[in-house]
């Protein structure tokens, strides 16, 4: 499949705009994911088998295999039925707003294949919570589905940070009954003043909010769910300090290490394209931020390791840094739909060596 894809697939995708060939490699899925006897076919092909390999657990949750699909790809909810039949052990889908959006004006996404590496600034661009919540009514809910889904939630770009937590708490009153698990991004680079929210006066009182709405839910006889946090490269350690301290204080379940970068590294000093770099130029500060996270919280707190994940080594070096699992997007884009079957095979052979 790799050299079927690196010598058909990927040059026909790459004749492409890189947001044209995302838009047709979700279309395709979204098809795919409508034909079940399909999908569960190639489950059975490149899902790990359950009689060789034990799941990995964190969260509370049961994972088929370490190799997820980072949050980015599928914002609309559209691909993810089909993400397991690719092997992924889970699917992250958003970012979503609360409020639709069409983010920013494009073109907004540039490939760099010499050093498999991405540039975007899409900007959150989703049809919004509502329609998320009505399309996932449709489909197999928590407990159903044979990887776990998690929802990651970010803040509509016209909303002021004073009313930030409204926007999140709206989304996460939407989504929660459909998510294995939640994800408050505060850390994307391209939408104008979120990071700010990264910051410990404006993240504490944030996620205290989500957290007793997240409470509220178990009071209702509702399921509570396990809910993380997605941080920047571009922290400094103090500032992770700070951000674990929150975590801690509040009880939140886990961490996200790391969204794109704004630094441009080696290759990219003189790139001028605006937006969030990912891919291979990431790999080493993501990296580095997962292990100082790990020594920092003696490897109590479940985390998961994405950035410049492009093959089995730099997957298993996040592992072991500290992350219990990985996640990819950019690796996909360079290495082909079945890249993460690949990986997560090849990742299981090393764990029993």
């Amino acid at each position: 499949m790799g050299w079927l894809y690196e010598n058909v697939g990927k040059p026909l995708f790459f004749r492409r705009s890189a947001e044209s060939a995302h838009e047709i490699a979700v279309d395709a899925l979204a098809i795919l994911g409508r034909v079940r006897p399909v999908c569960a076919l190639l489950e059975k092909i490149n899902q790990l088998p359950a009689s060789r390999h034990r799941p990995v657990e964190c969260l509370g949750l049961k994972f088929p295999n370490a190799v997820g699909l980072a949050a980015g790809f599928d914002k609309n909810g559209r691909a993810w039925p089909a993400a397991a039949a690719l092997g992924f052990g889970h699917v992250e889908i958003g970012t979503v707003t609360h409020h639709a959006q069409s983010g920013n004006p494009q073109p907004r996404v540039f490939r760099y294949p010499d050093e498999q590496a991405v540039i975007n600034r899409m900007g959150f661009n989703n049809a919004g919570a509502a329609a998320l919540a009505a399309r996932l009514a449709k489909l197999p809910g928590p407990g159903k589905r044979t990887i776990p889904l998690g929802i990651n939630l970010g803040k509509t770009k016209v909303t002021p940070l004073e009313q930030a937590t409204e926007d999140y708490v709206g989304s996460f009153r939407l989504l929660a009954d459909y998510a294995d698990y939640m994800v408050v991004n505060v850390s994307s680079p391209n939408t104008p003043g979120l990071r700010e929210l990264q910051d410990a006066a404006w993240l504490k009182p944030l996620l205290a909010v989500l957290v007793d709405e997240n409470k509220s839910r178990v009071a209702a006889g509702k399921p509570r769910r396990p809910l993380l946090l997605k941080i920047a490269p571009d922290l400094s350690f103090p500032q992770v300090d700070a951000a674990l301290g929150v975590i801690a204080e509040l009880g939140l379940d886990g961490i996200i290490a790391t969204n794109t970068t704004l630094a441009r590294p080696g290759a990219f000093e003189f790139v001028n394209e605006a937006g969030g770099l990912s891919g291979v130029p990431l790999r080493r500060r993501s990296t580095h931020i997962i292990n100082y996270i790990a020594r920092a919280t003696d490897g109590r707190l479940p985390i998961i390791g994405t950035g410049g994940v492009g093959d089995e080594a730099s997957a298993a070096e996040k592992l072991d840094a500290g992350a219990t699992l990985v996640q990819i997007y950019t690796g996909m884009i360079y290495r082909g739909p079945f890249f993460a079957a690949e990986l997560a095979r090849a990742l299981s052979i090393r764990q029993r060596i």
